[in-house]
């Protein structure tokens, strides 16, 4: 289905502007098909003048549909439909007419001119399912009054006003509680939705009669209600926006919407919703994401605290190989630590990998016999990962950067040796990450064998990989030059099938 904006450029000779000022109504156009009871099409008039193309259509929830089947994009000759010619014509609203049949279904159909400055840009054609028309309700007829008075005032080009509503989602409807206020603020109708908010708030009695201001300065304590200008205009009805208001025990949305169908202030349509869940919701939510930050931050802590630990054991051990071995331990414990702490300022469960890849090249050239000689590098992003696939890769790859590190180059060189650069190429292709760490160093011994190496590391790495993030592992010399190459391919998203 074609968009508003391809439709416009492609059949009209509607500017920006012109497309603006219609996707502002398009913003609020929920509220007159539900007002209305009836289906919205928004019809933009041929750049060629032949007719008319469907820009966009609303249906209402508040009663049957009169339009089966999407109209976006269909065409419309002139002549076809005479009501449509007319609008557009003569600048004014046309009601006239016999219903039309649709899959026998009899719809009366009437046609808005949308007037933006002294123009009319575009039509909206009101389509009515009169078969589910009934002698109207007190309810009803405050709906179908309203939707009048914002009918008239797009024929005058006074809707959209302009203001600063906000387009939250949780922006109340029709059908959540709907008031209408004379121009002084005072209300001259309350639906039953809109009385069972108040009550909520700690009403006695009805609504009808009261100055909404007023009222509710009286139920709502200032601090869980907006600054005074804010609440004075809008539920004065006087500013075309939402906000909220509340006690210590509900959450409720407002949002005004001020009408002039002939120009003057007459008064104002204000819908509220009661979002008391949600924002219970938002608040456990919000509880829940900084205890499990709290979570990471003290599993950091604790992980730092083990491994400055072993980092003292070593110390006191003097035997050269079991010092070596606290002190793998050591930096593998650092590696984890550093996800963890990742982890405890993301506002989710997945991190940016990026960083903590460049943080564990550090940390292994910091702590390698070769010092300063030896540079990490990164080419390419490895993009956001769960925190599972995180931890697992930080251990992956430390253990391969210290290996290039300790193996790769000698522990002592002569000064002003060349220095050696680790290159760390990342690519994300079709759901899989691939991964390239590859060293200038002296490359692998003769009789090097993957399958039947007891290396420590490697063991780990390869349980990793193949176990953990369900990849591949490959081992084996840089295609150019000397040096060693480990290539790790995984699919994204599988960590702990």
């Amino acid at each position: 289905m074609p968009t508003l904006t391809e439709l416009v450029r492609a059949h009209t000779e509607l500017d920006d502007a012109d497309q603006e000022w219609l996707s502002r109504i398009m913003a609020d156009w929920q509220i007159i098909a539900d007002l209305s009871f009836a289906d919205l099409v928004l019809w933009l008039p041929d750049r060629e003048g032949r007719g008319f193309w469907a820009g966009a259509q609303m249906r209402p929830t508040t009663g049957p549909t009169a339009l089966v089947d999407d109209v976006v994009g269909t065409f419309v000759p002139v002549g076809r439909r005479r009501m449509l010619d007319l609008a557009w014509e003569t600048g004014r609203l046309v009601r006239e007419g016999d219903p039309e049949w649709r899959d026998d279904v009899p719809v009366r159909v009437e046609t808005i001119p949308v007037r933006r400055g002294e123009k009319v840009i575009a039509v909206i054609g009101r389509n009515t399912n009169l078969l589910g028309v009934r002698t109207p309700s007190r309810l009803e007829l405050a709906y179908l009054e309203t939707a009048a008075d914002l009918t008239q005032m797009i024929a005058a080009g006074h809707f959209p006003p302009s203001g600063q509503r906000s387009d939250d989602a949780d922006t109340p409807r029709v059908g959540d509680g709907f008031l209408r206020v004379d121009a002084g603020g005072r209300v001259t109708y309350a639906s039953p939705n809109a009385l069972s908010v108040y009550r909520r708030l700690g009403l006695k009695g009805d609504l009808a009669g009261l100055l909404l201001t007023e009222i509710t300065r009286d139920l709502v304590p200032v601090r869980r209600r907006p600054d005074e200008e804010t609440l004075s205009a809008v539920l004065g009805g006087r500013a075309h926006r939402d906000t909220e208001i509340g006690t210590e025990q509900v959450s409720v949305i407002v949002r005004s919407v001020p009408l002039r169908p002939q120009g003057e202030h007459i008064g104002a349509l204000v819908l509220l919703r009661d979002v008391t869940d949600l924002r219970r919701r938002d608040r456990e939510l919000v509880t829940k994401d900084a205890t499990i930050r709290e979570i990471h931050h003290r599993v950091k802590n604790n992980l730092q605290t083990v491994a400055a630990l072993l980092r003292l054991q070593a110390r006191r051990i003097e035997g050269s190989a079991a010092k070596a071995a606290l002190e793998e331990a050591v930096r593998r414990v650092g590696s984890i630590a550093i996800v963890h702490e990742t982890l405890s300022h993301a506002i989710a469960e997945h991190v940016q990998f990026d960083e903590i890849a460049d943080r564990l090249g550090r940390m292994v050239t910091d702590v390698g016999v070769t010092g300063e000689r030896v540079r990490v590098v990164r080419v390419g992003s490895f993009g956001e990962l769960s925190s599972e696939e995180a931890t697992a890769l930080a251990m992956v790859l430390t253990e391969v950067l210290q290996n290039a590190v300790e193996h790769g180059y000698p522990q002592e060189g002569p000064e002003g040796s060349p220095e050696g650069r680790i290159e760390v190429t990342v690519n994300r292709s079709l759901g899989r990450l691939h991964v390239s760490v590859q060293d200038d160093g002296c490359g692998l011994p003769e009789d090097f064998d993957l399958e039947s190496s007891t290396n420590l590391g490697l063991s780990i790495v390869r349980t990793l990989v193949e176990s953990e993030l369900g990849g591949q592992l490959a081992l084996g010399p840089a295609p150019h030059g000397q040096g060693t190459r480990v290539v790790l391919d995984v699919p994204l998203g599988q960590a702990g099938r």
